[in-house]
């Protein structure tokens, strides 16, 4: 593909380039996968409100997310895996974050380990904890990101336990690959990937130095679903913010009461998500849930968004309907797996760009002036029983 203009065109690309078990392992939902479709679709129902004849010389999609200068709001999201779609994946994506100026956040799960990371890009980056049942394990993972100079800590709620993804399952996903005849077809047909494969890292590099059986890959996937924690509570959170003196992350939240809990407990921002459609399948999108949030907590916590962001015009959106930062996840897998570091640089650079130029459009110069003035207002008739008539209070046009 010569000309690359959007997150589709990477998607499209890494399809290709990507081992099915693994490409599928990123594009894929649980259950039906109906989240997982409603996060995008639920982007399409918004729309942006165009204005003209407004000065929008000297924009800037500069901001800060949790007091940290950003080139622009948005962070590179924790998925796990990110090794697999290119050989030492996480530290090429932490790379290019560092490049352009955006957060990375590396993923319990991750191939590379916090130390290959910090090691390799000599610059902090953002750690996410998955809390496990062995809690000596989770303190060790704390005290290692914050020896590797981490400045917030991410810490994942939504996955007590692991939503069934039927794709995982009929493709048979591990890590390292199984070598069945149909992988190994299509593992043939991707010899760009196994070579880069032969010279990567192979095994989850934040567990294997600290389970018994050291880097043997099937006990370590092992102790990892037997260690996703049912008993999570708020009372855990209450210690980790104890003991994590820096920036608190707390991701998954999509109720107003667990949004007001997590404020409570001193939280520095939230993560409205749904785990990508991942787990609880049937849940609202990200961004319906996003509103009521930030209504109720916003001006207490840092409130951010993640599910569904495929464009610059997703992000303007996102902000429009009150976020202060966005996360992107599976653009970033798609990134990877299309060109490496440099799909990750492209897609940052597009995501940038479409979101400079909705502005421009939108007669906005600054991501603090993006606000709900900047969505289109739909104008609605009401009903009553003499028939359809129109409101009388069309000056005062409904929200979307």
């Amino acid at each position: 593909m010569s000309v690359i203009t959007c997150v589709e065109d990477l998607r499209l690309m890494a399809k290709k380039r990507v081992p099915k078990a693994f490409y599928d392992y990123v594009d894929s939902g649980s259950y039906s996968e109906w989240t997982y479709r409603e996060n995008s679709r639920a982007f399409d129902d918004l729309k942006l409100q165009q204005r003209v004849a407004v000065n929008v010389e000297g924009r800037s999609t500069a901001s800060t997310m949790i007091g940290q200068r950003v080139a622009m709001p948005v962070a590179i999201a924790p998925t796990g895996l990110a090794g697999m779609q290119w050989a030492n994946g996480e530290m090429l994506g932490a790379l290019a974050a560092k490049r352009f100026g955006v957060p990375f956040t590396l993923s319990t799960v991750s191939i590379c380990s916090i130390e290959d990371v910090a090691r390799h890009t000599a610059a902090s980056f953002w750690f996410q904890l998955y809390v496990m049942r062995d809690r000596g394990f989770n303190a060790s993972l704390i005290e290692r990101a914050r020896l590797a100079g981490c400045s917030a800590l991410v810490v994942t709620l939504d996955l007590q336990i692991n939503g069934q993804r039927h794709k995982d399952l009929k493709n048979g996903m591990t890590v390292p690959p199984r070598l069945t005849a149909s992988n190994l077809l299509d593992f043939a047909s991707k010899p760009g990937w196994m070579l880069r494969a032969l010279r990567g890292a192979k095994t989850f590099g934040n567990l294997a130095g600290y389970i018994k059986g050291g880097g043997d890959v099937i006990a370590i996937s092992k102790w990892v679903a037997q260690q996703f924690d049912p008993t999570l509570s708020w009372d855990d959170l209450v210690a980790i913010r104890r003991n994590w003196d820096r920036k608190l992350v707390l991701k998954g939240i999509m109720s107003v009461e667990d949004a007001r809990m997590a404020a409570s407990i001193g939280a520095d921002a939230i993560v409205v998500s749904n785990h990508g459609g991942r787990q609880l399948d049937g849940a609202p999108s990200s961004i319906e849930a996003l509103p009521a949030i930030v209504e109720a907590v916003g001006d207490k916590i840092e409130v951010w968004v993640d599910g569904g962001i495929r464009s610059g015009q997703d992000v303007m959106k996102a902000l429009a309907l009150g976020a202060k930062g966005t996360m992107v996840g599976r653009a970033f897998m798609y990134a990877l797996g299309a060109m490496g570091e440099a799909g990750v640089t492209r897609m940052l650079h597009i995501l940038q760009s479409e979101l400079d130029v909705s502005m421009a459009l939108s007669g906005v110069r600054t991501i603090d002036e993006i606000g709900r003035h900047n969505l289109y207002q739909r104008r609605h008739d009401l009903l009553s029983r003499g028939g359809v008539r129109e409101s009388q209070d069309r000056a005062e046009p409904a929200i979307v």
